[in-house]
């Protein structure tokens, strides 16, 4: 199998030197936590990273504005202006370190993969939400990395799934040509191996079409390609101007729509809406739901919006990448929440809820509990496994928002686990010195 994996870390960035519109941390932080948010408002990928800050932001200020913080803990959020760039990202990282942040979350898959070797040494847990290295999903050789619900090696393997049923079973996929267009980055090359793995093992003929960040908005030469390939399917591993660029090339080159598929950060409404009527059809993996109708988000309008302190527009809450924000900001809260029943401390540390995320555990009634019946699903990690893969879904567009399209399918765990337990493996066979798990194993909170 074709190795894509296996980043080159860069050394240590220098300090950055202030956060965008951040306020100074108080010298003593009693009873309060520290919440840093890596974000991109600026920069080609802005149109999607800016809903994704907002929805992260809006749900942290709602938990403060509502309950004074979590669990009796005010929380401190600050945001990190990376541009989606490693660099910058890092510098963000080095920055934030020294004012004991409880997690990072990198929003970046090359920003992780620098922060990886860190975390350890660091003692910060880093959160790469469905996004990031798919084999720290192994939580014994990453005991410090996180990547619920489900990783990008899941999310291939639903899209086959996905594929087989529209076709009628998976025997019939023999003979079909998939292509993956993809950001030429860490991030777009995560899926090719199991992709890879997939075609070889059900006969389908794979051709990898990728995109340079330079020429997101000009993928006419991709898409004759994909034209002469006669391809029957693509998955779409992009981000940012990339995404709304695809769709658009879709329309134009007559190819049906129902047959281009997303990875999740290929969902933006902005990225159907850029296909204008002929973008009705399109499809995107999902594993939460759209739409505003949840008490977590009335409560959002009432706390942050009503007293003027989202930057979002009111009418932007509902919206597939802003729920995404607030889905994240949600795994923080709940694995904060766990950290301070196991410990019975307010002001937890990142080694506690480094604990809390390994011990997660959101039930159906929690889900209620928090306004978010119906709007997720149920979502476990454990010590040996920090992903859950859990269950995903499709999004279809229906010219106007997405709609849930499909029930909540399982990845092909049987398949994807071993080949991440054998990468993770891999991973640090090429990493001399990674050191071996010393963190004791939460068995629940």
């Amino acid at each position: 199998m074709k190795k894509t994996l296996g980043p080159k870390f860069l050394g240590l960035a220098a300090l950055a030197a202030a956060f965008a519109g951040a306020a100074p941390l108080p010298v003593s932080a009693q009873d309060t936590i520290y919440v840093p948010l890596l974000t991109y408002r600026t920069g080609p990928f802005a149109g999607s990273g800016v809903h994704i800050a907002n929805g992260m932001r809006d749900y942290l200020e709602m938990l403060n504005q509502r309950d004074g913080g979590i669990g009796g803990a005010r929380i401190i959020i600050e945001e990190c202006e990376t541009g989606y760039d490693t660099k910058k990202g890092v510098e963000c990282y080095e920055s934030v370190k020294a004012k004991n942040p409880v997690v990072v979350n990198p929003y970046s898959t090359g920003i992780t993969l620098q922060i990886i070797p860190k975390a350890a040494v660091d003692k910060i847990p880093v959160l790469s939400m469905a996004y990031g290295l798919s084999a720290s999903a192994d939580g014994e050789h990453f005991p410090w990395i996180f990547n619920p619900p489900a990783t990008y090696w899941d999310g291939a393997s639903v899209f086959v799934k996905h594929m087989a049923q529209a076709e009628g079973g998976l025997d019939k996929l023999k003979g079909k040509t998939v292509g993956l267009v993809h950001l030429d980055a860490p991030f777009g090359k995560e899926p090719i191996p199991v992709l890879e793995a997939l075609a070889k093992q059900y006969g389908f003929n794979l051709k990898l079409y990728p995109v340079p960040a330079a020429q997101m908005q000009n993928q006419g030469s991709t898409w004759l390609a994909i034209r002469r390939d006669r391809v029957d399917w693509i998955y779409n591993q992009g981000w940012g101007a990339m995404n709304p660029t695809a769709v658009k090339e879709a329309v134009k080159n007559d190819f049906p729509m129902d047959r281009l598929v997303g990875v999740w950060w290929a969902g933006g409404d902005d990225d159907a809406r850029a296909g204008e009527a002929g973008a009705k059809g399109y499809k995107t993996l999902n594993f939460h739901n759209t739409g505003a109708n949840y008490p977590v988000f009335q409560d959002i309008l009432k706390h942050v919006f009503d007293k003027n302190l989202s930057q979002a527009r009111r009418e932007q809450v509902g919206e597939n990448l802003y729920n995404r924000g607030v889905y994240n900001s949600m795994l923080i809260a709940e694995a904060v929440r766990t950290a301070q029943r196991i410990t019975g401390k307010k002001a937890v540390v990142g080694e506690d809820v480094r604990r809390g995320f390994e011990a997660l555990n959101i039930t159906e009634q929690r889900l209620k509990e928090i306004g978010m019946e119906g709007f997720a699903n149920p979502v476990r990690i454990t010590c040996n496994d920090h992903s859950g893969h859990n269950k995903v879904f499709i999004s279809q567009w229906d010219g106007s928002k997405y709609v849930k399209a499909s029930d909540w399918m399982d990845p092909m765990k049987e398949i994807v686990r071993p080949l991440i337990e054998a990468e993770a493996k891999d991973f640090v066979a090429k990493n001399t010195g990674w050191p071996k798990r010393t963190e004791a194993c939460e068995k629940g909170a």
